[in-house]
């Protein structure tokens, strides 16, 4: 049986990550957010969103560790 998938709406995706419907899009169109076009609309895996999510958050961790160690 194929896995379940949950397809999100900009709006969907803005409210699951806190942020703006425009910081959505902007970062789906630069293609640092993980998503397709679907006719005028953007669309968005909720597993591609927590990833995304999970990666800027060990970004962040990594960059306080990197500063840390350069004082």
């Amino acid at each position: 049986m194929a896995e379940d998938v949950e397809v999100l709406t900009t709006e969907e995706a803005a409210s699951l990550l806190r942020v703006s419907t425009k910081t959505v899009l902007a970062l789906a169109r630069q293609g640092s957010l993980p998503g397709e076009k679907v006719g005028r609309a953007w669309r968005f895996l909720r597993s591609d969103l927590l990833g995304y999510l999970h990666g800027a958050a060990g970004g962040a961790a990594a960059r306080a560790a990197n500063a840390a160690t350069l004082r």
